[in-house]
């Protein structure tokens, strides 16, 4: 069982969770995060001290939530290509489940603000390693064409988190798109249509088969 300060730490890191994607880190309210997780605000000072530590640990807690789903993907033992696929897979549910978060902490490191600048510059490289690593290990087995990493891996993106985050957040900002958002979530977010263009996008990947000659 929990022990009581435990209990208020996670209380209050739950709060910023649904806290933070509407206010980005600049407007977060000691106030407003304490009375969402029904504590004093003087003991969210006692437990993280400042607002600064307290989103520098809530950002931190999420990403390792998911980069630790993401090691036991490579972990598993399957081809590169399948663990890669897995990899894309995971990270773009993570982006559409933290697609408002992502997006104002994105649009927050634009501005300056040192958490989130330093949140992207920590761990963006960690995952995009692991990517480019899977990429590598496919090419080298024979499963994927020799492109240049990084010109895969901007596909990979294309695929993947970007439509998760940056045209999802349009959309949720009111863009207009054919159909609307329903056709947009539906088209898409969807698990379905989330595996369907990571499935076109390695398929595209695969070295082109030499033409057959035709003996006369």
């Amino acid at each position: 069982m929990a022990r009581p300060s435990q209990q208020i730490d996670r209380a209050l890191l739950a709060a910023g969770r649904v806290l933070l994607p509407e206010t980005g880190c600049a407007r977060l309210s000691v106030r407003a995060l304490a009375e969402r997780a029904r504590v004093a605000p003087g003991m969210f000072h006692y437990h993280f001290g400042s607002k600064e530590r307290f989103l520098r640990a809530l950002l931190a807690g999420l990403y390792e939530e998911m980069f630790s789903s993401l090691s036991q993907q490579v972990a598993q033992p399957a081809q590169p290509l399948e663990r890669l696929r897995a990899v894309l897979r995971l990270l773009a549910r993570f982006a559409r489940a933290n697609r408002r978060l992502l997006a104002r902490l994105w649009t927050d490191a634009m501005a300056g603000e040192p958490v989130a600048r330093d949140f992207f510059r920590d761990h963006a490289p960690r995952h995009m390693g692991v990517v480019l690593q899977l990429l590598g290990q496919a090419q080298e087995a024979g499963a994927l064409r020799a492109l240049p990493p990084l010109q895969c891996f901007a596909l990979v993106l294309g695929a993947g988190p970007l439509p998760m985050i940056f045209v999802a957040g349009l959309v949720d900002a009111g863009f207009v798109l054919p159909g609307g958002k329903p056709a947009f979530d539906a088209q898409v977010m969807t698990d379905d249509a989330i595996d369907a263009r990571i499935d076109l996008l390695l398929d595209a990947l695969k070295p082109v088969a030499a033409p057959t000659r035709i003996r006369r």
